[in-house]
């Protein structure tokens, strides 16, 4: 879909932005995704912006925390990009961790994404806040990354 370096950056654009939120972006997963989303349809992709419930799994397959959350899907790939902040949030239990990922859905690592919905695309930090600032960053910056 893009190279791992420009999957790194535009994941990095993304959680700069919605981590200005005043309360940082442990709580914004569907804002990120929300972003992450618009940012990939830009860039000519076919993605779906996902609601549903994140469980996050022990090394034996145990739930250790499960909630609402956010993600992308890009045909059979899946993009969870917002989760390195779940140790800071203060609703998830201590120890619980999950790296971001971005990759087949089949091999998606110490957890499961269970689909309830597609996410609106109102959100109006979104569209009206970041959304404009990412836009003029992939327009000028975004494409001479390698």
């Amino acid at each position: 879909m893009l190279t791992p370096a420009k999957r790194a950056a535009l994941l990095d654009k993304v959680a700069e932005l919605v981590d200005q939120n005043v309360a940082g972006r442990a709580e914004m997963c569907f804002q990120f995704a929300g972003l992450l989303n618009r940012a990939l349809k830009h860039l000519g992709f076919n993605t779906f912006a996902i609601t549903g419930t994140a469980k996050y799994l022990s090394d034996k397959g145990k739930t250790l925390h499960s909630w609402q959350h956010g993600w992308v899907r890009a045909g059979r790939e899946v993009i969870d990009g917002n989760t390195d902040t779940i140790p800071e949030n203060p609703t998830v239990p201590k120890g619980v961790r999950a790296d971001p990922y971005w990759g087949p859905i089949q091999d998606i690592p110490a957890r499961q994404l269970v689909q309830d919905g597609y996410l609106s695309d109102n959100d109006p930090d979104v569209s009206a806040i970041w959304w404009p600032e990412l836009k003029d960053w992939l327009d000028k910056d975004f494409v001479a990354i390698k």
